[in-house]
């Protein structure tokens, strides 16, 4: 089995990894982290993995106990349909996602992916928020 994070670059993202990662050691399982951006350049690609990859190193520390695999994918539209997707094909115990404070009106008009992906998942969700 495997837990998975649903990461973005941040402060709530971090947090997420963070207890994505003790969770996994917690279950003794390995991390999936599943990053979705909205485009990114191929020229720039990996670059960009490498720095997401950078940040999942310091989550998980010196301790090499912990296996991790990174997804990233490119998804125009709908970031969270992209990530309901993965955490089909993975299959995890569990999905750690971020989540942060919005405005009643900012949640109307934009929706959430948070909400979504607590809402749709095929796994059990732990929703972590900073502050």
């Amino acid at each position: 089995m495997t837990v998975a994070v649903a990461h973005k670059v941040g402060p709530t993202g971090r947090l997420a990894l963070e207890h994505g990662v003790r969770e996994a050691r917690l279950r003794g399982t390995d991390l999936a982290v599943i990053h979705v951006v909205d485009s990114i350049d191929a020229d720039r690609a990996e670059g960009y993995r490498l720095g997401i990859a950078d940040e999942i190193e310091r989550a998980v520390g010196a301790q090499p106990d912990l296996m991790w695999d990174l997804h990233l994918r490119t998804a125009v539209s709908d970031p969270a349909a992209s990530v309901l997707q993965l955490v089909q094909t993975l299959a995890p115990e569990v999905l750690v996602i971020g989540a942060r404070k919005r405005s009643p009106v900012g949640k109307a008009l934009l929706g959430s992916v948070a909400q979504d992906l607590i809402l749709e998942a095929t796994a059990p969700v732990l929703v972590v928020k900073a502050g």
